[in-house]
């Protein structure tokens, strides 16, 4: 193999320093931003939802402008119709389940009575596994100690009354964030298009930001008119069975079902208590659970995949990933944004490039895709391939 030029040679090795450094600087940026994110979240949790939320509500905005709406007067009732939704939902929601609340001790019994038969096989299967221990050991069983029941949930008005300042502030703030996001748009996407030095650099800009635009909307909005009519399709089963505010019901399991995975089981767990609440046979109770449960199993299965198609199919393991960070950064708050930043950061992504990793790391030595000389043994093993 011929000697590499002096020039060569110092160009590369320059190129891998490079990459080291910005290998060492992604790693580090990677393992501080959650606990920067994580502690700056009255700031960061505010900031990325109205974002995720502004994007989404680009179309109706131009939608709007195409209908010679102003742009302010535009965001405005994107704005205006925006909230007055998502307050309806949540009064239909919130207001029913703090009845339910505060029902809980009053339906202690009953579910103690509806549960009995369960604690009373696994008290006799105990008594028999302590029994068989007693007779292969020389000392008795140690009894588990007694459960304490929690407290009812007395304290929520207080951790309400504690957290509803900086709530209010946060959400007023993530409002202006959306409408000036919003009455902006049109003007940032023109500078964001414009800046660009070539024409193929201001083309690749536009695709990128229409691409997570459409993206995220149609990802959403699909989303949202499928949890709605999962939602109302429960609230019309759980009515059939007399369940009391079966539209709370509904509501709870569209709102959860944003959260892949974990939503429903929160969902299923919810509708099983709500019913040991409420019935007096345990079976009869599980019910409303089963009905969610097999309503879910339709739509996860047949529905969504039919609707949303392969344009939005994520990985399973990509969705798990992100909810297990958004979750674990913001909690449920992040749970519920982890598909749509999944979604966003996939997009820009895909169009950005991803850098050679697996190169500068086990071949190439630097970031960039550019060939580098092969051993004379594998050009011989090429020549007799050929």
């Amino acid at each position: 193999m011929p000697p590499v030029p002096d020039d060569s040679a110092e160009e590369l090795r320059r190129d891998r320093l490079l990459a080291a450094l910005t290998l060492m600087a992604g790693a580090g940026l990677f393992l501080a931003l959650p606990f920067a994110l994580q502690a700056g979240s009255p700031f960061f949790l505010p900031l990325t939802a109205a974002i995720v939320i502004a994007i989404a509500l680009v179309p109706a905005l131009e939608w709007l402008e195409r209908r010679g709406l102003p742009a302010p007067l535009a965001a405005f009732t994107c704005v205006l119709v925006f909230l007055a939704a998502t307050n309806a939902a949540l009064a239909s929601i919130v207001v029913p389940a703090w009845q339910w609340v505060r029902l809980l001790p009053e339906r202690i019994e009953l579910i103690q009575s509806n549960v009995k038969p369960v604690i009373d096989f696994y008290s006799n299967a105990e008594r028999f596994v302590n029994r068989t221990i007693e007779n292969f050991a020389s000392a008795p069983a140690r009894e588990a100690p007694a459960t304490v029941a929690a407290p009812p949930p007395t304290g929520l008005l207080d951790l309400v009354g504690t957290s509803a300042p900086s709530a209010l502030i946060e959400m007023f703030f993530a409002i202006l964030l959306i409408y000036f996001f919003l009455s902006g748009w049109t003007r940032l996407r023109r500078a964001a298009i414009t800046s660009r030095t070539s024409f193929g650099g201001a083309l690749a800009t536009a695709r990128v930001i229409q691409d997570v635009v459409d993206d995220t909307s149609a990802y959403l909005g699909t989303i949202t008119a499928i949890n709605v009519a999962l939602g109302l399709s429960v609230a019309g089963a759980l009515y059939l069975i007399d369940m009391p505010t079966p539209l709370m019901w509904g509501g709870i399991v569209a709102l959860l079902n944003y959260i892949p995975y974990f939503g429903p089981v929160m969902a299923a767990a919810l509708l099983a208590l709500g019913g040991l609440m409420t019935f007096d046979e345990l079976w009869w109770a599980l019910l409303p659970a089963v009905i969610m449960t097999g309503a879910h199993l339709i739509e996860a299965n047949a529905i969504t995949p039919l609707v949303v198609g392969h344009r939005l199919t994520i990985s399973p393991i990509m969705i798990l990933v992100s909810l297990s960070f958004w979750g674990w950064v913001w909690g449920t708050p992040g749970a519920l944004l982890a598909v749509p930043l999944l979604i966003i950061v996939q997009t820009v992504m895909s169009a950005a490039g991803k850098p050679d990793i697996a190169g500068f790391l086990f071949e190439h030595g630097t970031l960039t895709s550019r060939p580098v000389p092969r051993h004379p043994a594998f050009q011989e093993k090429d020549g007799e391939a050929s």
